[in-house]
């Protein structure tokens, strides 16, 4: 956990969030500044601060994290009709908060 990261504080539990999914090593929760009908972020329970810093071993929890959206695609039933899985990188990428997360979006065509 990395002190004044508000994702570590969800993975603590110590931050509230609503839970959608949550495994050993990922956890995927509701955006509380949604975009779309549908918005969860699917986040690392590492701290990992974004894709610029992934190591070679972290492409099986990248790809884990990659599952969560297919998986939380059934849940939301949005599989078929589709949906979009992001990631902003850096500053000029647009990433607000330094844990690596995907978001999950649905409901919305842009």
């Amino acid at each position: 956990m990395t002190e004044g990261c508000v994702f570590c504080r969800i993975v603590a539990g110590s931050s509230p969030a609503e839970i959608a999914y949550e495994d050993d090593a990922v956890i995927a929760f509701k955006d509380i500044y949604p975009k779309a009908p549908v918005h969860l972020l699917i986040i690392p329970k590492r701290h990992i601060e974004s894709l610029a810093q992934l190591e070679r071993g972290d492409a099986e929890l990248v790809g884990r994290c990659l599952h969560v959206a297919r998986l939380l695609g059934e849940q939301t039933g949005y599989a078929d009709r589709g949906y979009r899985v992001t990631c902003h990188c850096g500053p000029d990428g647009g990433q607000i908060v330094y844990h690596l997360h995907f978001h999950f979006t649905a409901g919305r065509r842009r």
